[in-house]
């Protein structure tokens, strides 16, 4: 039956078997489409439900830059302000300075209470001939916890 199917051996089949043979054919064929439309939709709904994930991650990664664009913006502000305000010392060299707060929990060194509070670090950068330099500050009797 198999070679059959195959078409071979063909010559010592009457009408009715050949008929018989196609309908088989003709089944198999039916059920082998069927099968690959069941597996290209599939495919088509897994591609479409990826497509729809890199949609929203592709926006929300917009969103993203856009937000950090706007970040640059607003401290390129701040350091023009600064420079703005505070004279050049050195013609030949460029030294801006900046403050940054910090809210946490400190310790003091003579006493050894945590406190809340606000300390003040500042830092300064230089650019000279060597490159930039970063200089940090705390006052002397606050050490971080």
């Amino acid at each position: 039956m198999w070679r059959q199917l195959l078409g071979q051996q063909l010559s010592g089949l009457d009408v009715e078997d050949l008929q018989n043979l196609e309908s088989k054919l003709e089944m198999s064929l039916k059920n082998i489409r069927l099968r690959k439309d069941n597996v290209m939709m599939d495919q088509i709904q897994e591609l479409s439900r990826k497509g729809s994930l890199i949609h929203q991650e592709n926006m929300e990664l917009h969103k993203k830059v856009s937000l950090v664009h706007q970040e640059n913006i607003n401290l390129q502000k701040k350091v023009e302000a600064c420079r703005n305000i505070l004279p050049n010392n050195d013609a030949d060299s460029t030294s801006d300075i900046f403050s940054i707060h910090f809210s946490g929990v400190y310790k003091t060194k003579s006493n050894g209470h945590p406190t809340g509070s606000t300390i003040q670090h500042s830092f300064l950068i230089t650019d000279n001939e060597i490159g930039p330099n970063l200089e940090l500050s705390l006052p002397e009797n606050v050490e971080k916890e």
